[in-house]
């Protein structure tokens, strides 16, 4: 009996887990390194890239070529011909013009055009220069009453010139329906019956 309450006391029954401190610090330490040394080499890949200044738009925005029109649009069609604007640059596709216009304005399409969101600062000479060339177009464009009444004539008659056309046009197609109403009769079945025709006598 003595022995075996020996033998109970010997065994580890606490079912407790024991963790070594020391080699959980030293797998910590180990982690931080590798960290530290990826972020070195993230910022050790080579120098900053360059990117030059904001300048002006060298092309029209086209937001107004497929307005009014109809489209056909399939799951499975490519970007460039599903609905809404497509944006060669970052292949993706807006679907108003609005919000087209803000991500062709955006920073993320900016640089990948290659450009910051700084704008170039400019020089006391181009400053003078484009007061300059401003001046000139001010005093060569002047606009006097006598242009604006010469356009609105212009206009008017432009007006007219269509209204003209488009009565014609109705004409035309009246005289086309009439024909096609007339009922075909043969003259000589016409003459026996008594009458030159079935037109009536009103013009």
């Amino acid at each position: 009996m003595a022995q075996s309450s020996n033998a109970a006391a010997g065994v580890d029954n606490t079912f407790r887990r024991k963790f070594d401190r020391e080699e959980y610090l030293q797998r910590a330490r180990e982690r931080e390194e590798k960290e530290a040394e990826g972020r070195s080499k993230s910022k050790s890949r080579g120098p900053p890239v360059q990117r030059k200044p904001l300048k002006h738009r060298d092309y029209e925005v086209d937001l107004e070529s497929r307005l009014g029109k109809t489209q056909v649009v399939t799951p499975i069609a490519p970007l460039s011909q599903q609905a809404g604007y497509y944006c060669s640059v970052c292949e993706c596709v807006v679907k108003d013009s609005a919000n087209y216009l803000d991500h062709i304005n955006g920073k993320k399409h900016q640089r990948a055009l290659g450009m910051s969101m700084r704008a170039e600062r400019a020089t006391l000479e181009q400053v003078q220069r484009r007061f300059e060339v401003l001046k000139k177009r001010k005093d060569t464009g002047g606009f006097t009453e006598q242009d604006f009444d010469e356009r609105i004539l212009k206009q008017q008659q432009e007006e007219e010139e269509r209204k003209r056309q488009r009565r014609e046009k109705k004409k035309e197609k009246k005289k086309e329906k009439a024909t096609e109403e007339e009922p075909e009769v043969d003259p000589d079945v016409a003459a026996m019956m008594g009458f030159g025709g079935f037109r009536s006598s009103k013009k």
